[in-house]
């Protein structure tokens, strides 16, 4: 399966996080790659580490692009991370594959949603694709067999209220 969770709305990586965590407790093999993580751990990660050391995870991005001083860093770690996340997509070696974050590469550019639709029709039979990041296009919607969209509501940082660890990160 190719499951999607988008949309403007908290807790698509929380969700991505939680489909790993189904997916270990019923012995499949996983790997998550971050894409716009950058190097501070969230509480997902640090967990990951702490309790379920057979989860592979990798952080390959260098932080919050819209952030970034050094866009041709910010190319740079994107392209390696998805470098990754391609070489582990069509290993054969994982029954799930989390690509967190990764619209942002083909909205960025940094990657074409045509090169990502390629090697998602070239996974080895077996491989789940869980793809995270606010606004999907509309070829990876397309063939997917599950797409969630997180809609915002309402957020405490309307109010002006700071993330708060344990809940946003």
């Amino acid at each position: 399966m190719i499951i999607i969770n988008t949309g403007n709305g908290k807790g698509k990586t929380t969700a991505a996080f939680g489909q790993a965590l189904r997916a270990s407790g019923q012995n499949l093999r996983v790997v998550i790659i971050q894409f716009i993580k950058g190097a501070w751990q969230t509480g997902e990660t640090k967990a990951v580490h702490r309790n379920l050391p057979h989860i592979e995870i990798h952080i390959s991005g260098t932080g919050f692009t819209w952030e970034a001083e050094n866009k041709q860093e910010v190319i740079e770690a994107g392209r390696e991370g998805w470098n990754l996340a391609r070489g582990k997509i069509l290993s054969g070696k994982y029954d799930l594959v989390v690509l967190d974050e990764l619209t942002y590469l083909i909205q960025y550019g940094i990657i074409s949603e045509a090169e990502v639709l390629g090697v998602l029709a070239e996974r080895p039979p077996g491989t789940h694709i869980v793809i995270t990041g606010r606004d999907a296009p509309p070829g990876l919607i397309a063939v997917a067999d599950l797409v969630t969209e997180m809609r915002e509501i309402k957020h405490p940082f309307a109010q002006g209220t700071k993330g708060c660890q344990g809940i946003e990160f």
